[in-house]
């Protein structure tokens, strides 16, 4: 029987002609990938969305890409799916206001964001004091290299490269000043403005920011344009301050990347960033003593050692007990296992399967406990696959609320379990084979094992 082979992506997300990468599995077939007109049937007249109709399509057919950016604000939880247009549009709206002022918080500490521009190279040194190497001041001072105070100018600030975190009061007493961010700067008895220790971490992370962003996803005509750079850097910068726990870590730039591409509005693409960070963040969290994607290689342990205790066994004999090779796919997500689209296509599979129509308001915080109690509300409520099978398996059972992440992982160890055992005689080794899967996966034959382990992961936990 004839089959549809789909329409290939490329022209949504062109390659530069000089880049060998992998080819893109993902395919738009119709009547099996949400289609623009399917998506716009699924609103009610009033704008509310019956989110059920697209979640199993979405999950077998992915997403069109003209339509991509709009269906993820709903999966990641921008919006409620119940709320109507002219809802959507006051959150929207809010949260561009917000976003402008976080914005211009940070362009007051440094004037690099939001100039078009980007941070390559530290400005200041771990003590806050500006670096007056010329390279430096060059790439954050184009238009004029050398700060007034390097002329001589004794009534000037002490450079714009230490001291853009001014609230505009006066200084001139040697106390600690507030600024709008709640951040501060004290004068010392030298006369030298000295920046608050957030201000210092989060001017020592911008430019490694920079670094990270010239490397991310380059081989996209997309890139090509230093626009689409600084507007990455811009938001991956706010980001870096409003979250004083975590701030920025290398790999949040793989995950901020296509949020720039799908939404055009830059305050659009932070939130939805932001709420992909909600789910992801504490795979970014380190302390002294672990590493925040620690937990889920522990789970990972787990769950291979009851679905494939020879496998478990051996990669413990080699030391790798710990699953430290499977870092990188939990952290960003198999960004770099995957082609650019058939990542995306991976991804909103995942948020598909793993979607609660509650996600909004656990977000947002508008619920309150006895709301979330409410019995009407609960049968409104909507799942996707993966997570409808966690509910009938406990709900709140840690067993039970893994992410499906860890069974992608666990899914792509099941089938290259022959030839580890086989040919794994180190750890080396071990890094080889998964190495050698990038660009070979298929994202929907992924996300189908990881739903088949998922099962029988449970059943074998409950005995």
């Amino acid at each position: 029987m004839w089959r549809d082979p789909g329409a290939p992506v490329d022209s949504f997300y062109e390659v530069r002609p000089e880049c060998n990468v992998p080819n893109t599995r993902f395919r738009i077939k119709a009547g099996k990938t949400l289609s623009e007109r399917k998506w716009r049937a699924a609103f009610a007249p009033d704008g509310c969305l019956d989110i059920g109709k697209t979640l199993s399509r979405i999950h077998h057919g992915g997403i069109h890409p003209s339509i991509r950016g709009e269906v993820w604000e709903f999966l990641l939880g921008c919006f409620d799916p119940k709320s109507t247009l002219e809802e959507r549009d006051q959150i929207r709206q809010c949260r561009r206001e917000q976003y402008a002022k976080w914005k211009e918080e940070c362009k007051e500490m440094d004037h690099v964001v939001g100039s078009g521009r980007i941070i390559t190279a530290p400005t200041i040194t771990e003590d806050g004091d500006p670096i007056y190497d010329p390279l430096v001041l060059l790439e954050a001072n184009p238009d004029n290299a050398l700060p007034s105070t390097m002329h001589g100018d004794s009534n000037a600030e002490n450079s714009d490269l230490s001291s853009r975190n001014s609230s505009g009061e006066n200084a001139s007493d040697g106390l600690s000043l507030s600024t709008s961010s709640g951040a501060e700067k004290v004068k010392d008895p030298g006369n030298h403005v000295r920046l608050d220790k957030k201000v210092i971490q989060w001017k020592l992370t911008l430019h490694q920011i920079g670094l990270d962003v010239l490397r991310t996803d380059r081989t996209l005509v997309f890139y090509e344009k230093q626009e689409n750079l600084s507007k990455l850097w811009d938001i991956l910068a706010v980001y870096a301050w409003i979250d004083k726990d975590v701030g920025y870590c290398q790999g949040m730039s793989d995950l901020c990347s296509p949020m720039i591409m799908l939404l055009d509005d830059e305050a659009d693409a932070f939130w939805c960033f932001e709420r992909l960070m909600r789910k992801l963040r504490g795979n970014f969290r380190c302390t002294e003593s672990s590493v925040g994607v620690e937990s889920q290689l522990s789970t990972l342990a787990s769950v291979t050692q009851v679905l494939d205790p020879k496998l478990h066994q051996h990669l413990e004999t080699l030391g790798g007990g710990d699953y430290l090779f499977a870092v990188r796919m939990l952290m960003v997500l198999f960004r770099r296992e995957f082609s650019f689209g058939d990542s995306l296509y991976l991804w909103e599979m995942m948020w598909a399967l793993e979607y609660d129509s509650d996600i909004f308001s656990m977000y947002e915080q508008h619920a309150s406990s006895g709301e979330k109690g409410d019995k009407s509300k609960a049968k409104t409520r909507q799942y996707g696959k993966y997570e409808k099978e966690n509910m009938r398996n406990g709900g709140n059972n840690p067993e039970a609320n893994l992410p499906i992440s860890v069974f992608l992982v666990a899914s792509v160890l099941k089938d290259k379990s022959a030839k580890l055992l086989q040919e794994a005689r180190g750890l080396d080794d071990v890094v080889k084979i998964l190495n050698d899967i990038t660009g070979n996966l298929d994202a929907r034959k992924a996300c189908s094992g990881a739903m088949k382990l998922h099962k029988k992961y449970l059943k074998k936990a409950k005995k």
